[in-house]
């Protein structure tokens, strides 16, 4: 009998064969809404706050020619994809209880979210990178940080993240291995998700390792500029920028640790205690928190960074000017004089 059959008869969930309805751990309607309400704001702001950052980017020919602003941009892409797979699958599933019509299709709503989440954190890393080597070597940084290697990175980044992603689509998962299954994730093989989980910990590991080489950095550079008071001003803004961007990157690793924290601590419980159901629940309410981190993001951009922040008040100022010309049009006064006489 394959284990990982949905039987209508089974009244209880095993450690290894557990029905889709027992990942289903929302038992109240209140419960269920919060979910949606949290998962519909967090979604629909992330959303929109990066298509906003995506569009400061690429209609800027001065910010888009930098490859910093490529590694973010690809931080911004993840995320957007990550809240439409995410909220789309997680809301259907927990809150309106929706069961896929295959395994095979769970798994791919599955793979699309761990490959946006994985991306995040892999173009999270690159900019780290990218940030150290702006610091640590800035007369070689523009040879050795290309357009083209830029592109070449993140091509690889991506394509990297889907095939992992993809592998329980793949073959390995629980069904097909007859191996343990995750109590969290319905097919998904327990050795899989601790392979996973290793992957996302070097990540944030190496992450955390060139984060707190660019702040040493970044450290040298402000006791440097106190000590040479006399050399170009030039130069100093290009060190003041390059630190402001340090910490800024810094408060985003905060924030990312901050919301993702307990969902891998969750995870990793998993695989060595069985999770009651109140724990489940709690991994649900939690698994939330990285739209929280991915709206977060955008914000952050937007207040730590002077060459985005302007280009956002360029927008705006494009924008008035083109709402006051609409405005001023002829055919704007000839529908305004109208509007008068009639009344």
């Amino acid at each position: 009998m394959d284990i990982c059959k949905v039987h209508e008869n089974t009244s209880k969930c095993s450690a290894n064969a557990m029905p889709m309805e027992c990942f289903m751990v929302l038992s109240t309607q209140a419960q269920k809404i919060s979910i949606a309400t949290l998962c519909c704001l967090f979604g629909t702001l992330c959303i929109l706050e990066n298509s906003l950052v995506l569009y400061l980017i690429f209609s800027s020919p001065t910010i888009r020619k930098k490859p910093s602003y490529l590694f973010i941009s690809s931080l911004a892409l993840a995320d957007i994809l990550a809240s439409i797979i995410f909220v789309s699958s997680f809301v259907n599933f927990h809150v309106f209880n929706t069961i896929d019509s295959s395994k095979e299709t769970f798994l791919l709503k599955l793979g699309g979210v761990n490959t946006s989440f994985t991306a995040s954190l892999s173009s999270l890393l690159l900019t780290a990178l990218d940030r150290y080597i702006s610091i640590s070597r800035p007369s070689e940084y523009k040879s050795l940080v290309t357009r083209k290697r830029a592109w070449v990175a993140l091509g690889v980044l991506w394509m990297t993240c889907v095939t992992i992603s993809s592998l329980p689509l793949l073959g390995w998962n629980c069904c097909i291995l007859d191996s343990a299954c995750s109590e969290l994730f319905p097919f998904v093989d327990d050795n899989y998700l601790s392979s996973w989980i290793c992957l996302i910990m070097v990540l944030l590991v190496s992450i955390v390792c060139a984060y707190a080489r660019v702040l040493w950095k970044a450290h040298q550079h402000v006791a440097y500029m106190g000590k040479q008071q006399v050399q170009g001003g030039k130069q100093n803004a290009r060190m003041r920028m390059d630190v402001m961007l340090a910490k800024t990157l810094v408060i985003v690793l905060t924030v990312l640790m901050l919301c993702w924290s307990p969902v891998l601590v969750l995870m990793i419980y998993s695989i060595f205690v069985r999770l009651s159901n109140q724990l489940r629940r709690v991994f649900a309410f939690c698994s939330t928190l990285c739209l929280l981190n991915s709206m977060v993001n955008p914000i952050i951009y937007a207040l730590r960074s002077k060459e985005l922040y302007s280009s956002l008040r360029m927008a705006f100022s494009r924008f008035r000017r083109q709402l006051r010309a609409t405005e001023g049009s002829p055919e704007a006064e000839s529908t305004h004089k109208s509007s008068a006489i009639e009344t």
